[in-house]
């Protein structure tokens, strides 16, 4: 197994995925529309997809190259079943990042200064058109890192951004750290620094994604997951320390006071957002390195889906383990987004146990709707499983837990059906109810009643040696060879 050490920029995780015959690399000129989202989407889970001259630019685009679990859990050098644990080690024990030169920088190796009338973001990045009805070309893997102005502390997120004109983009901003941030300056009618990281490591794209305390930068996670600081640099125009292996840099403002139109975007849940008011960036520089690589994310593919749940689910899984130490396993199902439906297995020793938990895993995300228990031996990464558990189990008169009135997450489309044209205000996005079932047996049932039926050895048998013929061999020379 690889070291995490091994994989420390985007461009040396690809040529490892490669090596190992995980990387695709898709005919020359596909179109920035549609076409290449699409060609990502068919290859998701089994390829990263490399896009040379996409819509004829010089720079190529990258797909899809987290699209799996067991990819991300070699990246950190560490099997399946301890990517949780690795992750929420790194969480609790971050790793101050190291700031270096300029000049030892590939990620200021060019820098396009954006004034009046100076530089273009539509033609200097190669920007794609995902689905259907999106509302022009967005960035969908930028990395958004600004500063607290109380403590100077950053913040990492990745925030979807929609190109409005040459030196202007949307931003969605939910109210998280960034949104914090920014409310504390423009109160003081002062823009907000900014820079959009495009083209990172897994690892650093992964930590971005961490659910951390306000004033703890998810850079520092990074270099945990890396076991050695990562190196930052300053950027050219703010005081926003950024990834020095970065491919991409975008430096700016998010504008105080302003607001402008953005969306509709086809999001995570499979289904678009409103155009509403968002708040606007102003673009002061872009760097990169020499040669750089576009990073894109499909919206709602495992790639997406993926990096959401694995963050939350380190998370959620410490959280419940503080009150719960009998909790052993989470997991955020993609049937459920990767974020709204969780499955937690635990070993209960009292009745009542599986309720509490419910209660508790709400309170450790409000994007969480629904919530399943079951016992140790059901497998929360098997929706079969846990359908089946449910199945038999469950009664919804005894095991069903329903909160009402509870805020949710605002891009879940079910909360704002109450609402005139599906749009509710600023402060009712989000208010749903939330579901806890109880799929977990009693302690104590008469015998066998709750006893898993297995068959003894069927775990050891080698169907290699037992399956002697397959197909028409399988009659020769028995009674059924013949009518």
């Amino acid at each position: 197994m690889n070291t995490p050490q091994a994989f420390t920029s985007l461009r040396g995780w690809l040529r490892h995925l490669a090596a190992t015959d995980r990387l695709a690399l898709i005919r020359p000129g596909v179109a920035l529309t549609h076409e290449l989202a699409a060609i990502a989407k068919r290859l998701d889970g089994t390829q990263a997809a490399l896009f040379p001259q996409p819509g004829g630019h010089p720079m190529p685009v990258v797909s899809g190259f987290m699209s799996r679990r067991a990819w991300i859990a070699e990246a950190m050098g560490v099997p399946d079943a301890q990517l949780l644990q690795r992750f929420r080690a790194a969480a609790e024990r971050p790793l101050p990042w190291r700031e270096v030169a300029r000049d030892a920088a590939p990620a200021q190796q060019v820098v396009h200064p954006f004034g009046e009338g100076e530089g273009d973001i539509r033609t200097l990045l190669p920007i794609p058109t995902h689905s259907e009805h999106d509302n022009g070309p967005y960035i969908t893997a930028g990395l958004v890192i600004a500063r607290n102005p109380k403590t100077g502390v950053q913040n990492v997120s990745i925030n979807r951004i929609q190109i409005q004109g040459r030196d202007r983009l949307g931003v969605l901003i939910l109210p998280r750290h960034l949104h914090a941030f920014f409310a504390a300056a423009e109160a003081q009618g002062q823009a907000l620094d900014v820079a959009i990281v495009i083209g990172v490591d897994p690892l650093t794209a992964l930590a971005s994604q961490a659910i951390a305390a306000l004033d703890c930068d998810e850079l520092e996670i990074a270099g945990a997951l890396h076991g050695a600081p990562l190196p930052v640099v300053k950027c050219t125009t703010n005081q926003v320390r950024v990834p020095a292996e970065a491919e991409i840099v975008i430096e700016g403002r998010i504008l105080p006071n302003v607001r402008e139109p953005e969306g509709p975007f086809g999001e995570f849940p499979k289904y678009y957002s409103a155009r509403e008011e968002r708040e606007v960036i102003v673009i002061d520089a872009v760097t990169h390195r020499r040669d750089p690589v576009f990073h894109t994310i499909v919206p709602a593919e495992m790639e997406h889906l993926l990096l959401g749940a694995i963050p939350r689910e380190a998370t959620l899984l410490a959280h419940l383990q503080r009150s719960f130490p009998n909790v052993s396993d989470v997991h955020l199902s993609v049937g459920g987004v990767a974020r709204y439906h969780l499955h937690v297995q635990m070993k209960k020793t009292r009745e009542g146990q599986a309720k509490n938990v419910i209660l508790g895993a709400f309170g450790g995300h409000y994007d969480l709707k629904q919530v399943i228990v079951v016992d140790e031996d059901v497998n929360v990464h098997d929706p079969a499983e846990v359908e089946w558990a449910v199945a038999t189990r469950f009664q919804a008169d005894r095991d069903l837990v329903v909160i009402a009135g509870a805020q949710g997450s605002a891009l879940d489309p079910s909360t704002s059906s109450a609402f005139a044209d599906n749009k509710p205000p600023l402060e009712w996005q989000g208010f749903g109810a939330k579901m806890g079932l109880d799929a977990t047996k009693p302690i104590r049932s008469s015998e066998h009643v709750f006893t898993r039926v297995r068959i003894p050895g069927e775990i050891d048998v080698d169907l290699a040696t037992a399956v002697t013929a397959t197909g028409t061999a399988a009659l020769a020379g028995t009674s059924l060879e013949q009518a």
